[in-house]
């Protein structure tokens, strides 16, 4: 077992990580407006200025896990009309497509307990062209693509440091900082680093007026006194100026206001920029601190400066630094090499290792509490009226202090329920603790809404996301056995009860007829319908979803597995198990009749799913519009081993009596009593036939099949967009295959074609089920019309490399996602470093919108990795399936 895999159980090893923000500004959390304009309410200029209530930001930080202290690099190329202290990006109203971060980094590499972490962030030498970057996107329209940081030339000439940052810790809270700096130009180019460290403002709410001080001590030293903070000194190699200041508001620089101290958070900005020997403590002490390390770097060459945080009092803190650092990475890399045994290709390896990496360094600190927020805090101005119904005013149960991964730490610097899902399948194959300890946070009480409901997100946690909690919980549970060798029943148990509550909520809630028929609203896909699907249509009309129902079927279905599993352990379970099998026949009943009406969401004139339009005469009008909703139906698929059913006799009963005795069910699903290969069964809304029709269109390179995945929706509108007139109102929606021209669901208006890695994972996920009952002799033609048929694991295997072709080399040594720019493509210094974007074009497979949501594009990770065979998952359990049961 290698040093880091030993490590992984001892907690303690994670107290400090990559938990720091890479934007706090422009947050709900952080809004304390009158109407809720939080973009507008904190901004990343003010930011210089303005202490943070909820948390902290920072480029390439690293924090405690209760974000008491931090640690983050600042830069001044001596051009730049302030520090560089913060990634800078464009609002949602500024950007022509939504929020766009203008900054070019990269997670390189990381490791569970963060013992090893690298990343590479780009820095020009000619001023930051932040104006250039505002106004061409203000002029930019949504028919035309976002203004990026490369589109101003400034990277033209190599004129340009790259700064890679690593930490290495010795212990759990002596982590030693390494800054390579490297001068991509032809010139010696001056450079000002920043070293800064700064404790997180808990003196000024009015509810612990402790205060924790920093301090020089000696040269390049600086001493930590905090009663919660195990690491006592900052250590320099480098000779600096060392300056103090407080992370106090300046309110006179923002609010023209009197401040209530001297030295404020922009002090050593206002010191570095300006040379305000005011602006900084002459005492040498406060609560944020920065070495001031002023060099020049030589044309073409590296040079290296060493920092170290730690517990220990160190006569000579850099004796041992190369050394430390060496075998941290020789870890890191033997971590490495175990997890991708199989993997054959290096350029594999190398973009899953950078998946992983991404992940890992978007762990975040996150603290929300709702009810203080709402009330204001006691030492402050109290808050207006109207914040009392201001947004997620309905969840003053929620209290957040934790880490948590984030979407994007700029572009989506807090936790959404379905992303985190998808984030925990990555994280257990490196780290399943971690990946269940996720899951398992969001039905806590402080989180779940007393109701049941699962927050969504931040902007609105009454939304409501795809209810794929279930699916997750049970695959990390099983990914988990595999990898250890026994089952861990607590977790799947604990979080079991909780999604009872959940399945609860969405029957009573997003069941407005009782007919399980659910109207979840948009459901993750925000932009890919004909209305808003979370606004009620003006006529009165009920929009009766596949995609909202089918995500119920699967949420049925993974709950009846669930309880299956542990029904092998405590019988109690089974009778769970028959309520979700009976549950999930209602629903297949209700997508086929939609109750009395007699009127199925599949389309047998089409052979497609689609939404349809109820009124409340009765009638019901099909939405034929093709996308991606109506490819949901495929992943509620179970399949359960003859193996299982034996040994549940209750449920076996059960089952054999509602299908004997509710023939009209039994036949709306696949055959259960027919028993497929091996001796399984299965259930799907789909029959072999239904199955083959959606696979048809699926494949279809003319309108679903991508060269890059399975777009959004069908090409064929390219030409000829979808058309509907109702009520006097004409609505038209065309296929675009990255950025949407429309304009109904705000600037995030980004689903009218592109590749989304979620639904694809999922998509090749249930064609593996599928798979797992049908013989290899079940073969579709893929492409459609191209003659060659293939089984349903060739099909998902053919969709994987698809998949995995957009972040590989191709034929010509060019990766996909980097798009148009031949910098990006083939420049030694960008082309292979990965980015994982939140979408992709459904025609060249380029990133679009968020550049880093290596969250569920991280998933990414897990179809570069082999399957494990059964004489794999055999040699890994170490014990008996009866050895087990007794040690559980």
């Amino acid at each position: 077992m290698n040093s880091e895999k030993i490590r992984l159980p001892d907690i303690s090893w994670k107290k400090w990580g990559p938990y720091v923000s890479n934007r706090e500004w422009g947050l709900v959390r952080e809004d304390y407006s009158a109407n809720g304009d939080a973009w507008n309410y904190t901004d990343h200029d003010s930011a210089e200025a303005k202490t943070y209530r909820w948390g902290e930001e920072g480029i390439c930080g690293i924090c405690d896990d209760k974000q008491f202290l931090v640690f983050s690099l600042g830069l001044w190329n001596k051009k730049d009309k302030m520090v560089k202290e913060r990634l800078f990006g464009l609002t949602n109203g500024q950007g022509n497509h939504g929020e766009d971060v203008k900054e070019y980094y990269y997670y390189l590499d990381n490791v569970p307990t963060h013992s090893y972490m690298k990343m590479l962030y780009k820095y020009p030498q000619s001023a930051f062209p932040y104006d250039e970057l505002i106004q061409k996107n203000a002029q930019a329209g949504k028919e035309n693509p976002e203004f990026e940081l490369i589109d101003t030339g400034i990277f033209d000439h190599d004129e340009y440091f790259d700064i890679f940052i690593e930490y290495a810790k010795e212990s759990q809270e002596d982590i030693l900082v390494k800054i390579s700096v490297v001068n991509k130009s032809e010139n010696d180019s001056p450079l000002v680093l920043l070293p800064t460290i700064w404790f997180r403002n808990t003196w000024s709410w009015g509810y612990d007026h402790y205060k924790p001080q920093l301090s020089a001590r000696g040269e390049n030293t600086v001493s930590i006194e905090h009663k919660e903070v195990g690491i006592k000194n900052f250590y320099s190699k480098s000779s600096g100026t060392t300056a103090f200041c407080e992370n106090e508001t300046n309110d006179k620089e923002l609010y023209r206001q009197p401040n209530s101290g001297k030295f404020c958070k922009d002090g050593i900005n206002e010191f570095v920029i300006n040379g305000n020997q005011e602006s900084i403590n002459p005492k040498l002490f406060g609560t944020k601190a920065s070495i001031i390390i002023d060099q020049i770097i030589a044309a073409h060459s590296t040079q290296v400066f060493q920092f170290r945080l730690s517990d220990k009092e160190l006569d000579e803190p850099f004796r041992d630094f190369d050394e430390i650092f060496g075998l941290r990475k020789k870890e890191a890399d033997d971590f490495y090499t175990d997890i991708q045994k199989g993997i054959g290709s290096e350029d594999e390896k190398l973009v899953q290792r950078q998946a992983f990496a991404g992940m890992l360094w978007s762990k975040q600190f996150y603290h929300y509490n709702v009810e203080k927020w709402l009330k204001g805090d006691p030492a402050e101005i109290a808050p207006p009226k109207t914040r009392e119904k201001i947004r997620n005013f309905q969840w003053k149960n929620f209290n957040a202090f934790d880490i948590i991964s984030m979407p994007d730490k700029w572009e989506y610097p807090w936790f959404a329920t379905w992303d985190l899902a998808f984030h925990t399948i990555s994280f257990s194959l490196i780290d399943p603790d971690f990946a269940k300890q996720q899951l398992k946070l969001l039905t806590l009480e402080w989180f779940m809404h007393p109701n049941g409901q699962l927050p969504a997100y931040e902007w609105n946690f009454s939304d409501v996301n795809p209810p794929v909690h279930a699916w997750a919980a049970f695959r990390v549970f099983k990914i988990d056995e595999k990898l250890n060798g026994k089952p861990d029943l607590e977790f799947l148990e604990g979080v079991y009860q909780k999604l009872l509550m959940n399945f609860t909520w969405w029957v009573n809630k997003k069941d407005s007829n009782g007919n399980n028929i659910f109207e979840g609203g948009f459901l993750g896909l925000d932009n890919i319908g004909v209305f808003d699907r979370n606004q009620s249509l003006p006529t009165g009309e009920r929009l009766e979803q596949a995609d909202g129902t089918s995500w119920m079927a699967m949420f049925a279905l993974n709950m009846m597995r669930i309880a299956l599993e542990l029904a092998l352990y405590n019988k109690v379970y089974e009778d769970l198990a028959t309520k979700f099998f009976e549950h999930f026949l209602s629903i297949a009943d209700a997508l086929d009749n939609m109750g009395e009406s007699k009127f199925s969401l599949w389309d047998d004139e089409d052979e497609f799913f689609y939404d349809a339009l109820s009124a409340d005469d009765g009638t019901s009008m099909f939405l034929r519009i093709r996308t991606i909703v109506g490819l949901i139906p495929m992943f509620a698929v179970e399949v359960i081993e003859d193996e299982i059913v034996e040994q549940l006799p209750r449920f076996k009963e059960r089952m054999d009596w509602v299908l004997e005795n509710k023939p009209e069910l039994a036949a709306l699903v696949s055959h259960w009593q027919v028993k497929g290969n091996e001796s399984k069964h299965l259930l799907s809304l789909l029959r072999g036939h239904r199955l083959k029709k959606l696979l048809q269109r699926m494949l279809d390179e003319k309108a679903f099949l991508s060269d890059f995945g399975i777009r959004a929706l069908s090409k064929e509108y390219e030409e000829n967009p979808f058309t509907l007139r109702l009520n006097d109102i004409n609505y038209s929606v065309r296929y675009l295959p990255a950025e949407s021209d429309s304009g109904i669901f705000g600037g995030n208006s980004n689903w009218r074609g592109p590749i989304w890695f979620p639904v694809n994972s999922l998509i090749i996920e249930s064609l593996q089920r599928f798979f797992f009952y049908y013989s290899p002799d079940f073969k579709v033609e893929c492409p459609t019309g191209s003659g060659k048929y293939l089984n349903l694991d060739e099909i998902a295997d053919f969709l994987s490399k698809r998949l995995a072709g957009i972040f590989l080399k191709d034929k010509n040594g060019k990766r996909p996602f980097n798009g148009q720019y031949p910098k990006f493509q083939e420049d030694e210094n960008f082309k292979d470093y990965i980015l994982f974007y939140e979408y992709f074009h459904g025609d060249s497979g380029r990133g679009v919108g968020a550049s880093h949501q290596t969250g569920w594009t991280g998933i990414i990770a897990k179809l570069l990795q082999p399957r494990l065979s059964k004489l794999e998952i055999a040699e890994a359990q170490t014990e008996s399936p009866e050895t087990q049961k007794k040690s559980i």
